[in-house]
């Protein structure tokens, strides 16, 4: 089975490029039947991929909170509803509504969340942010080594 893993968000505000961070890395892994894509938001060109493949799961950050979240792992689908809307307010479950619309297919969603400090301007991680994403290293390694 194909699976596509998405992360996204801002390298350039801090915390918020957890997600692109985490794709680069399970990129680097060249795990068989597996693909990373990194980028700084969700834009509608990437539901021709999301359509070719069997799973996907998007890797973002949480808004920063206190106290901060754990790593989230849920199954998502498109809803009844969900439109797509451009930039930063664009979410998964409108790009999944987008891809079953243009390509009628929906393969299955996950989305695994990432905790957060801080969003302010600069390159660097929180330590609650790389904790995080050391932690949803592991919990993706695990998951794509028992899908293969």
């Amino acid at each position: 089975m194909q699976t596509l893993v998405i992360g996204y968000g801002n390298t350039l505000r801090g915390d918020d490029g957890v997600g692109y961070r985490a794709a680069e890395t399970v990129d680097g892994w060249q795990l068989p039947q597996v693909e990373a894509w990194h980028c700084h938001q969700l834009t509608p060109e990437l539901a021709a991929a999301i359509a070719e493949v069997d799973r996907v799961i998007f890797v973002d950050a949480t808004p920063p909170q206190n106290p901060p979240s754990p790593i989230i792992c849920q199954s998502i689908q498109a809803r009844g509803g969900d439109r797509w809307l451009t930039g930063h307010q664009s979410h998964p479950t409108a790009l999944l509504a987008l891809t079953q619309q243009l390509y009628h297919r929906q393969p299955v969603a996950y989305a695994l969340w990432l905790p957060t400090q801080t969003m302010d301007y600069g390159e660097d991680l929180s330590a609650i942010a790389q904790t995080g994403l050391a932690q949803g290293l592991r919990y993706l390694r695990a998951w794509l080594s028992l899908i293969q």
